[in-house]
């Protein structure tokens, strides 16, 4: 009977999400009918009034966001003779790639220098023809880059007939992929219940298309797109495009769906993936965690349920994350805990939980809400003995930190 279905499955050419029969591997794309994973968090967001969800890309078969808009943009192309080129900060790459090979097509991938090594190293053992440009993670277009690159090769008289590009930056199927796909799975996994989307900018064809569509179901979801502090930085797949002139945006923004922009710094991006994996057990890209960043600070003073798009896991970045966590072993450790969402006694159970846990040497920066939980607080920290120091932010946001003090020596 299994191999009667199994068979029958291949013949009809649609996947089978049930027995997880696929003819291909483009089927295991996701869509509507075989969504990514929507996972919320619990313990690195304290709110009780602001729900976050994570939307898992790295579930797609070759582990990114990317892969839903290259097979789209694959199947529009006849490349025929011609060699297939794309600048890429890697998940873009990966995908066509891993597309091509399937179909026999050759391809090129020109990327930035400064992309981690574990993304120049998978995309070589796919059997790519690397193309490294010696740029930023954010450079500038036409001129600069890989996306320079790419265009000097498409306009050459020289090499203009050798090759075709799928173009995601000014690709309208990279929006539609979203708008079709990615939106519609947001609506229907969250029953509508969505109040505010968090995506990056990048190609910005997530943040178009998934807030077109969602919007169009609710004009009154608020989406917050997210990008680097500064042109300089440690974040792949992410573009500031704040300040730019017109000319340097990608073609397919459409800004008329984004509510509100947040910048974010490395250190916050990286901070807080490091936070959500051992806080949550799910790995993931520092580009996760830029856009987490940004909604765990609407989580401090709004309610409802958010979505938070998760481009891809931390695989790719072990290099990267190396560097912050050689730099976290140098220093003291050092911790945040927001418990503002918390009230009394709540919030003092939990403060005081975590001051008793602090190894030696640790420090512990923890945010309360009124001044209730913050006179209760205090008094613990003084009957344990423990001194600590004090900022008032704001009417509702009161900072103590405490530091664990060494053992004095024993006699």
């Amino acid at each position: 009977m299994r191999h009667s279905k199994m068979r029958q499955s291949e013949e009809r050419g649609s996947p089978d999400h049930s027995l997880r029969v696929y003819s291909d591997i483009t089927q295991l794309i996701a869509g509507p009918e075989n969504p990514t994973p929507l996972v919320r968090l619990n313990r690195i967001n304290t709110s009780t009034r602001f729900k976050i969800y994570l939307k898992l890309e790295r579930y797609n078969p070759f582990g990114s966001i990317k892969d839903r808009i290259a097979l789209a943009m694959l199947d529009s192309l006849e490349p025929g003779s011609r060699t297939v080129i794309e600048p890429s900060s890697g998940n873009t790459g990966i995908a066509l790639t891993c597309l091509a090979n399937a179909r026999g097509t050759r391809i090129e991938i020109a990327i930035p220098e400064k992309v981690p090594d574990e993304k120049k190293v998978m995309l070589r053992f796919l059997g790519a023809g690397l193309r490294e440009a010696d740029d930023s993670l954010c450079p500038l277009f036409p001129t600069e880059g890989a996306r320079g690159l790419v265009r000097a090769m498409l306009e050459s008289p020289a090499t203009r007939d050798e090759y075709v590009s799928p173009n995601q930056y000014e690709n309208e199927l990279n929006l539609l992929a979203h708008y079709r796909m990615t939106g519609p799975e947001i609506w229907r996994q969250t029953g509508g219940a969505i109040g505010l989307f968090f995506a990056g900018f990048g190609t910005c064809g997530t943040i178009t298309g998934i807030g077109r569509y969602l919007k169009e179901q609710n004009p009154a979801i608020r989406v917050v797109g997210v990008e680097p502090a500064s042109k300089e930085h440690k974040l792949p797949g992410m573009k500031r495009i704040s300040g730019l002139d017109k000319e340097f945006v990608p073609g397919i923004l459409d800004r008329s769906v984004i509510d509100d922009v947040v910048d974010v710094t490395d250190e916050q991006a990286y901070g807080t993936a490091i936070d959500l994996a051992r806080k949550e057990g799910i790995p993931v890209g520092p580009t996760t965690g830029a856009i987490l960043h940004a909604a765990l600070e609407y989580a401090r003073s709004s309610s409802g349920l958010a979505v938070v798009i998760s481009p891809d896991d931390a695989f790719k970045y072990a290099s990267f994350y190396r560097e912050v966590l050689e730099k976290e072993a140098a220093v003291p450790a050092e911790s945040t805990h927001d418990l503002s969402g918390l009230i009394c006694p709540l919030s003092k159970i939990r403060a005081t939980a975590l001051v008793d846990d602090l190894m030696e040497g640790e420090t512990a920066s923890i945010i309360l809400g009124d001044v209730d939980s913050l006179k209760s607080v205090a008094q613990e920290l003084k009957a344990r003995g423990l001194r600590a120091g004090f900022r008032r932010e704001n009417e509702a946001r009161f900072v103590i930190t405490v530091t664990r003090p060494p053992r004095g020596p024993t006699a």
